[in-house]
């Protein structure tokens, strides 16, 4: 291949913050007109390369070539005028303005006298929301669309700047399956118009789905890269994680006991009805549901995060009243939540703290002072349990990977000692080898007679990991069936558009 056939070409690129060495002299290379995989697990450097090429940051050594010429020392900026434009994962609307204030935001048309020319902008947004095939209005604000509409608008708005090339940093997170149909669709005209695009994904069956090659880096090392329909599956697992993951879903037989929680009727005021299930020691009880089902909502509502109409909670076998999280805690319940950086981690707090944020009262003594030795004993015993991968437990949170983020999560809650666990989406957005280990780590959970109820949109998952299957379909439960070895994956989507109606 023609050197001059490349869009971009990133040599040796070395990026070092305070402390860590990031990247370690890797390498990419962007042919024009095509789809290019970044793989590898958390920490292996993939958003620091991308900041490095979107004017985020500025690589500490390395060339970059984009578009035939040497480019150095620019800012984000100078990147779009350049043609590079960034979907990050981690989406950041001004949610009280309009999608086309949004779109335009720091370009906006102006009229003879120097102002804003909505008419125009308005005009304008029409257009590129055509390109996506959303028909929202261009004034609707940002604050009533969902996740998944947000991510188009932000896909919009990287097409507004006739990018050349377009990094995608998770972008399917929050879309449903009818939503990736139509991004892929997208993605696949910008292709065929001659612009490149840099999808990173741990959706194994996306990447294979939409990519023409992969690039993979572990460690801050660049590994290789492959055309991605010559390139197996266990081979580019191996490529990512340096070893073979044998067990996806160790999920072993355990022990299973008495009825721990009941919920008989459960009713919110609009998300959700006569919601009724129980789970029981040694249990993992997988919830399966598309976007929008109330899944969540009802584990938040028995968490008391959001307030029921009606239904009864029952642990032990006797009612309970739970109006607040701190109720459910006292309780024995833990809740790791579907979205880490939103409503889990504090990121510009140390691990430890992060660690112990909702336990602190166990670690005061007797004039209110926080124990430290006895906080940092137990942070470390966890640490080593689960296995965080942390240079100490003085490190920002923000600083690890998306997978060990997760497990400082899980170590939060099991430091309270819960007998309950709620874990919604416990692997969404980390890669295949953390992935796997807190499957391993859930599995040992519930060998500990912990209940379980885990919430995913893998429809794997959750027959890999559950030992029954709850779903629901618009509020309502649709089915509880045990998962047995006949069970299929189109019964449960079936179940999940409320095509059939099973009984517990």
């Amino acid at each position: 291949m023609a050197e001059e056939n490349y869009l971009l070409q990133m040599q040796d690129i070395v990026k070092n913050f305070p402390g860590v060495k990031a990247l370690k002299g890797v390498e990419l290379k962007v042919k024009q007109g095509e789809i290019h995989a970044l793989m590898g697990e958390n920490g292996a450097g993939k958003s620091t390369l991308m900041n490095c090429l979107a004017g985020v940051h500025s690589p500490t050594s390395g060339t970059i070539m984009y578009d035939g010429e040497v480019r150095e020392n620019y800012d984000t900026s100078q990147a779009l005028h350049m043609g590079i434009s960034m979907i990050h994962q981690e989406l950041s609307p001004i949610l009280h303005r309009p999608i086309m204030e949004n779109i335009w935001l720091g370009r906006e048309p102006l009229n003879k006298f120097g102002l804003v020319d909505h008419k125009k902008m308005y005009d304008m947004s029409i257009e590129v929301l055509k390109e996506i095939d959303l028909d929202e209005d261009p004034r609707t604000e940002m604050a009533q669309l969902t996740v998944a509409k947000m991510q188009m608008i932000e896909i919009a708005k990287a097409i507004s700047y006739d990018s050349k090339l377009i990094i995608m940093d998770e972008p399917t997170s929050a879309l449903t399956d009818k939503e990736v149909k139509q991004l892929f669709t997208i993605m696949r005209k910008l292709k065929a118009q001659g612009k490149s695009i840099i999808y990173i994904s741990h959706k194994l069956d996306e990447v294979y789905e939409i990519t023409d090659r992969i690039t993979v880096y572990r460690d801050g090392t660049y590994i290789g890269v492959e055309d991605t329909d010559k390139l197996i599956v266990d081979r580019l697992i191996n490529m990512m994680v340096g070893r073979n993951v044998d067990e996806m879903f160790p999920k072993v037989p355990c022990e299973i006991g008495e009825v721990k929680l009941e919920v008989r009727n459960l009713t919110h005021q609009r998300l959700f009805r006569d919601v009724s299930f129980n789970v029981r020691r040694g249990e993992i009880l997988g919830v399966a549901g598309l976007i929008g089902s109330g899944r969540t909502e009802v584990i938040e509502t028995i968490f008391g995060i959001r307030s029921k109409v009606s239904g009864q909670i029952l642990i032990d076998g006797e009612e309970v009243t739970i109006n607040s999280p701190r109720d459910a805690i006292a309780r024995h319940m833990a809740l790791l939540t579907e979205d880490r950086r939103m409503s889990g981690i504090f990121p510009m707090l140390s691990v430890r703290l992060n660690m112990a944020i909702t336990n602190i009262p166990k670690y005061l003594n007797r004039v209110g002072l926080i124990r430290y030795k006895s906080l940092k004993s137990e942070c470390d015993d966890y640490v080593k349990k689960i296995q965080v991968k942390t240079p100490s437990l003085m490190q920002k949170v923000q600083n690890l990977s998306g997978g060990n983020q997760q497990k400082v999560l899980v170590a939060r809650w099991l430091m309270t000692n819960p007998d309950i666990l709620f874990l919604d989406e416990p692997t969404r957005g980390i890669d295949v080898g953390a992935k796997s280990e807190i499957h391993r780590l859930i599995t040992r959970l519930a060998g500990e007679g912990k209940s379980i109820v885990m919430i995913s949109s893998e429809l794997p998952e959750v027959m890999g990991m559950s030992d029954r299957i709850m779903v629901m379909h618009e509020g309502r439960v649709t089915a509880v069936v045990d998962n047995t070895p006949d069970l299929t994956q189109e019964q449960l989507m079936s179940y999940a558009t409320g095509k059939a109606v099973g009984e517990e």
